[in-house]
């Protein structure tokens, strides 16, 4: 800490006295620590509880959880410089002179002894002392929160150097959170002004370490808001700045960084006539190289509770592995010498069933040491329906390597980039399991030396330029056998050594139906292997058909299903005609039409022959193939037909009957429910909003897969009726380019059916995408077609919910008056269906549209008029939108105050709803509000969190959200970069062709104009 300044004996008679200053002094009897009006016993006790204080905020004490009294400022000043003495003895002249400076008071002697003395009295015994003409504060380690800060910023440097970014950066932030506001807030005295000056200047120090370290993590998009609330707080701060610009970079604004540069040199040279230091000159220069050293530095690993990990992806090897010496040994060198040298890559081939993904698994995990930075596993689902696309398994992986959800860019090609980048100078390993074929895997090769990927697939990747090909055959007898003996025991075949040779034979040496006759025979423990044997030989013309392609694979599967009791066989058939990724037990129980307790025996036992795998607990699936064979089995074993589709039909009730109690939690009151189809198999009942969300959040692609499947005449209804009860999916942002293309399905069907009223839901439906996105024409053409339907249909729901997304295009495209009048229908539609939720929903999209108009008064009593349904009908969720409408009203009326008060309400609601489109349009809507209230720092602040969260309204919002950021920041004196955000809007706005590109050209071009 830094020391008292002494202050010469004479200076202190000339200054006038402090009114404050008793004119008795203070015997120094009373510094011995103890006061006569305690007893001993309160003394003991309280010394037992050592005192807290606090100086990174306004100077405070506490005993326990109670705070003391500290007295007047002069008093505050005191204890304050004592507690940054760190306990060393501080002389009454260096006291004074820190209290009062140059001109102490006459009588300051004695005040410092009262205010000893007062403090004494308040503080646990012992915790101020006197000694050596002076005094001292004996704080127990931690009591002060700066030592505290000074200890988590030593932790954090050891961290980091240690490697650590995670935990040096937690340390960091916990430092940080110790400020509460101006250090020594309202303490006179010169040395409380130099101290405060330190601290904050260190403060300012551990924030730079921190957004250094977010950006060393990756973290540049979400940086990038609060560094330019940073660089507006401290405009002459030249790190931040750097740091700015590193953040825009890597985020793909290069024109802004460069600006930010721009905007720094031109502030530096008039205030203070330099120019910027070299390291700004020199990022500069590398940007405008486009340097590759600037790119993104390797993401960070996965991050737990206990530091920093590397992705461990692969799944488990299993224990029993057999055989294939040479296959390991060829594949293993490849992998051992992949370090220093151009990424390697092996693809495993040949038929299903023969061990591919076993053998590749095991490979891998004996390489693990070869590559420390991580391994990456996905199934590519090559032989089902609908193989993983490419670009969402570049976004797992991204996100398994440390990147951040608004720092993955849309097309395959740029996240096949950044994958590639995220790679570049670590060595990891890929394992890319049943691949449909090379197109499906050239964009997920990591194409970084010391890199390597592993692939298997039922086709033969000739077209896999420079990978290493290994066609893989079934196991030879003698690893057969191995496996055999492995499974059941070394004892039960030992005795029947001839049995087993025949079991093993008439499996065709195929090592998955070895495994499976094995796990049958050791779950039967009174069978014999001559037993197996036998029941295997009756099935030779089965196994012959081993050597055709799937047939052969199906024949293999064929030896376990043909096992099963009628009941497990019946529930392997039904739930392999679903077409979700994998199921839920509760769904599961629907399609089987049984209790949640029977549907989960038969499907453990189902698990216990590998005929299905539990994917999580309370979660099951199937291997792609054995799917394929599940659904072949059905087609010719379950008789009649029409169980099938019975199966599939109560799985649509169930996720209907499920979504729409979660509609109803959501929206209590709002009468789409009782518009929808009737279920006759029920739904799940869920506790609270959060658990059925996260339902709602977890089922999509189950949800949305049913829906697609769903499209048959006696099922259309429904299935259209599940995407209007599951609208939070599509509204989230999270599934709605799933969602929109099982709308774009559903509608296309009902129009093929010539069901009016189911198409003209789904083009309502599809509206709402669209316009989410801010394809509004091609959401107007849907929604007039919707119209026409409706009327057909005589619809109520679509009478009401038609127009009201109609307005909301319209409201978009600049048409006020046009989205008046439909707002006003939509309301009278609501009102005459006895719907007071949509009633609320279009008045308050009214009070939009009237505040466009310049009605704001009338606006406000409308938006006011929404809250009051809403209120009513206790819906919070839908509330948010309501007071998002007052905000906006109270904004134009120049009630910012109330305005961001109102828009920080909805914030927190779309929040913790994960509405995330809506949060980042609240913010944007924030930012106007802090514009206009002449904020700018906060106004370009909440612009860049709307810009890395995303709007409802896709590139036209984002184009708008540009505009704003750029005046923000020309208010800031940042013309520079708010040019680059001006021309950025520009160039989006003549893409979309929207009203307001005549806006971002008068603002490039202000003479022009």
């Amino acid at each position: 800490m830094d020391g008292l300044p002494r202050v010469p004996e004479q200076r202190r008679s000339t200054a006038e006295s402090d009114p404050g200053t008793p004119e008795t002094t203070v015997p120094e009897s009373t510094a011995t620590g103890r006061d006569p009006g305690r007893d001993t016993g309160q003394e003991q006790q309280e010394a037992a509880r050592p005192a807290r204080f606090s100086v990174l905020g306004p100077v405070r004490a506490w005993l326990g959880a109670d705070q003391l009294p500290t007295g007047s400022p002069q008093q505050r000043a005191l204890l304050a410089a004592l507690l940054l003495r760190d306990g060393r003895t501080a002389t009454a002249s260096e006291l004074i002179d820190a209290i009062w400076g140059e001109e102490p008071p006459s009588q300051a002697l004695a005040a410092i002894r009262t205010y000893a003395s007062r403090l004494r009295k308040v503080l646990p015994p012992g915790a101020l002392v006197s000694e050596s003409g002076g005094y001292a504060v004996r704080a127990a380690d931690g009591a002060l929160d700066l030592a505290e800060a000074e200890s988590l910023w030593s932790a954090a440097e050891r961290a980091r150097g240690l490697g650590d970014l995670h935990q040096a950066r937690s340390l960091v932030n916990r430092a940080l959170s110790l400020w509460d506001g101006e250090p020594l807030a309202n303490v006179p005295g010169p040395y409380a002004d130099a101290q405060r000056t330190r601290l904050e200047e260190w403060r300012l120090q551990l924030l730079e370490s921190r957004l250094d370290m977010d950006l060393e993590q990756g973290c540049h998009a979400e940086s990038v808001s609060e560094l330019t609330a940073l660089t507006a707080a401290h405009p002459l701060r030249e790190r931040l700045r750097e740091l700015l610009m590193l953040a825009l970079y890597r985020s793909g604004r290069q024109a802004e960084a460069l600006a930010v540069y721009a905007d720094t040199r031109r502030l530096l040279a008039d205030e203070l006539g330099v120019d910027p230091r070299p390291g700004l000159q020199e990022l500069q220069q590398r940007i405008l190289q486009a340097d590759p050293a600037l790119a993104e530095p390797s993401a960070p690993a996965a991050e737990h509770a206990g530091g920093v990990v590397r992705p461990a992806q692969l799944p488990a090897t299993v224990q029993d592995f057999t055989g294939r010496a040479a296959f390991v040994k060829e594949l293993s060198d490849i992998l051992s010498t992949a370090e220093g040298r151009v990424m390697a890559v092996s693809a495993l081939a040949g038929i299903g069933g023969v061990g591919k993904t076993t053998l590749a698994v095991h490979v891998a995990h004996a390489a693990r040491t070869h590559f420390p930075d991580g391994q990456l596993y996905v199934d590519l689902q090559g032989a089902g329906p609908r193989a993983a696309e490419p670009e969402t398994v570049l976004g797992a992986f991204l996100r398994a390597l440390g990147t951040a959800d608004s720092a993955i860019p849309d097309s395959l090609e740029e996240r096949a980039a950044l994958f590639r980048s995220v790679l570049d100078g670590r060595r990891v390993l890929v394992l890319l399991d049943n691949a449909r074929d090379a197109a499906q895997v050239r964009p997920l090769l990591p194409g970084m030396e010391g890199c390597a990927a592993l692939v298997t697939s039922r086709m033969r990747m000739v077209d896999l330029a420079g990978a290493h090909l290994v066609d893989l055959d079934v196991m030879s007898p003698d690893e057969a056998l191995q496996l055999f003996t492995k499974i059941v025991g070394q004892e039960r075949v030992a005795s029947e050594r001839e049995a087993a040779l025949d079991v093993v034979a008439a499996c065709g040496f195929l090592p998955l139906a070895i495994r499976i006759a094995a796990s049958r025979l050791s779950a039967r423990r009174t069978w014999t292997v001559s037993t197996l044997a036998a029941k295997l030989a009756d099935e030779r013309r089965r196994l012959d058909e081993l050597q055709a392609g799937d047939l052969a694979v199906a024949a293999t599967f064929e030896l376990g299903y043909g096992q099963l009791e009628p009941a497990q066989a019946r529930a392997f058939r039904l739930l392999g005609l679903a077409d979700g990724p994998d199921i839920s037990l509760a769904a599961a129980a629907a399609m089987l039409g049984q209790s949640v307790e029977d549907a989960e025996d038969l499907l453990e036992s189902l698990v216990d022959t590998s005929l299905l795998e539990s994917a999580a607990p309370g979660r099951y699936r199937y291997h792609d193939l054995l799917r394929l064979y599940a659904r072949a089995c059905a087609e010719r074993d379950e008789l009649p037909p029409s169980e099938r589709e019975a199966s599939l039909s109560r799985l649509l009730d169930f996720y209907l009957a499920s979504a729409v109690r979660v509609y109803a939690i959501e929206r209590p009151g709002d009468r789409t429910v009782d518009h929808l189809e009737s279920t006759v198999w029920p739904g799940l009942d869920f506790s609270d909003d959060a658990k059925a969300l996260d339902w709602l959040h977890s089922e999509a692609a189950c949800i949305l897969a049913c829906v697609q499947q769903s499209l048959g005449p006696s099922t259309l209804r429904r299935a259209v009726d599940l995407l209007l009860a599951s609208k939070d999916l599509a509204e989230s942002g999270a599934s709605s380019l799933r969602y929109e293309a099982a709308t774009r399905a559903a509608r296309d069907a009902a129009a093929d059916a010539d069901d009016a009223r189911a198409e003209g839901r789904a083009r309502v439906s599809l509206a709402q995408v669209l316009s989410k996105v801010g394809r509004f024409e091609e959401a107007d053409a849907e929604l007039s077609r919707a119209a026409e339907l409706a009327a057909e249909s005589r619809d109520p729901w679509a009478t009401g919910n038609g127009p009201n997304e109609r307005g909301i295009t319209a409201h978009c495209m600049n048409q006020y008056s046009a989205a008046e009048a439909l707002f006003r229908t939509a309301v009278d539609a609501f009102r005459a269906d006895s719907n007071r939720g949509g009633e609320a929903s279009a008045l308050c999209n009214l009070s939009r549209a009237l505040l466009a108009l310049g009605r704001v008064s009338q606006a406000i009593d409308l938006a006011r008029k929404g809250i009051a349904i809403y209120d009513e009908l206790g819906l919070t969720f839908r509330l948010a939108n309501a007071r998002y409408a007052l905000g906006m009203g109270l904004s134009r009326a120049g009630h910012h105050a109330d305005a961001i008060g109102q828009l920080n309400a909805s914030l927190k609601v779309f929040v913790e709803n994960r509405q995330r489109l809506w949060e980042g349009t609240t913010h944007f809507r924030l930012a106007e509000v802090h514009f206009s209230a002449r904020h700018p720092a906060m106004a370009a602040q909440h612009a860049e969190q709307a810009l890395a969260t995303g709007c409802v309204g896709g590139d036209w919002m984002r184009a708008n959200v540009l505009i704003l950021l750029g005046r923000s920041l020309d208010s800031l004196g940042q013309l520079d970069r708010a040019r680059a955000c001006w021309r950025e809007a520009l160039v989006i706005h003549e893409q979309t062709g929207a009203a307001e590109i005549a806006e971002a050209r008068s603002l490039l071009h202000p003479v022009a104009a």
